[in-house]
């Protein structure tokens, strides 16, 4: 008696071919490499595996990646289900919720660490003693909160419209 469930390809096919998922995943991905070329634009050390990074997994910068994703979730939520829906309202308090958090609590965060981190240079300096440095996590500055916003709006709609 086997207990594995077979693979389904119509679920499957549903899943990736839902304007929402594309709408969600476009956004992420159109934001990671706006970043990506901004890197090189911006760097002297244009370094193929810091390209790759900001690519699949680094945070922060601009546009904001999260952001842009879930304003299009729930841009396309209320295209697809309407903006009465309940759907739709959880995907907008929870988009909500991100920005907020992308802009106050992780920026917050990232800043403190980087002022222990400075302070915990001079401190070993002082006593010659050996320092481990914090991660500073990178939030978003407004400006890259909303760019982020409006490119996943941007591609809800035209996943909507086109």
């Amino acid at each position: 008696m086997s207990f594995a469930m077979p693979l389904r390809a119509e679920p499957l096919k549903a899943f990736l071919e839902n304007p929402i998922f594309l709408s969600s995943v476009s956004s992420w991905f159109f934001a990671q490499l706006i970043k990506a070329v901004i890197l090189v634009l911006r760097s002297r050390n244009k370094n193929l595996r810091d390209v790759v990074e900001t690519m699949i997994w680094r945070t922060g910068g601009m546009p904001s990646s999260h952001v842009a994703l879930v304003s299009a979730m729930a841009t396309s939520t209320a295209f697809v289900e309407g903006p009465g829906s309940n759907i739709f309202q959880i995907s907008f308090w929870f988009a909500l919720i991100i920005m907020r958090d992308a802009m106050g609590v992780r920026r917050s965060s990232g800043l403190q660490a980087k002022a222990l981190n400075i302070l915990g240079r001079q401190v070993s300096d002082h006593i010659q003693g050996e320092f481990h440095p914090i991660k500073e996590v990178n939030g978003h500055a407004p400006l890259e909160v909303v760019i982020g916003a409006l490119l996943g709006i941007f591609i809800a709609a035209a996943f909507a419209y086109l």
